[in-house]
């Protein structure tokens, strides 16, 4: 799944923010919001019920997501296919370099 610029700014503008609501989680992961519910369930995320029926994601599961599938993309590619996710992983790893400095 490639990586926009538009996520990373989403994911940059999160950092302050110690916990994601599930849309923002689902937004940034490219998939729907039951699918977040699911890894949560699944324990792929992290996440937390505030009150009644609002739940948040953790910042930080999030990512460890992000970098997990980086690593394990990363023995699959080869070609010019390699060079351009190679491309996508240095802008992540810049971004989430960023997240952790936060």
């Amino acid at each position: 799944m490639p990586w926009t610029e538009e996520q990373g700014i989403m994911l940059t503008g999160t950092m302050e923010k110690s916990m994601l609501r599930v849309e923002e989680a689902a937004e940034l992961l490219s998939v729907r919001r039951w699918t977040i519910y699911r890894w949560v369930e699944d324990g792929r995320l992290r996440g937390t019920k505030l009150g009644k029926g609002s739940s948040r994601i953790f910042r930080e599961s999030v990512t460890g997501l992000i970098k997990h599938n980086e690593t394990t993309m990363s023995g699959v590619l080869t070609g010019g296919e390699a060079a351009i996710v190679c491309s996508q992983l240095q802008r992540r790893q810049t971004f989430l370099l960023q997240l952790e400095q936060a």
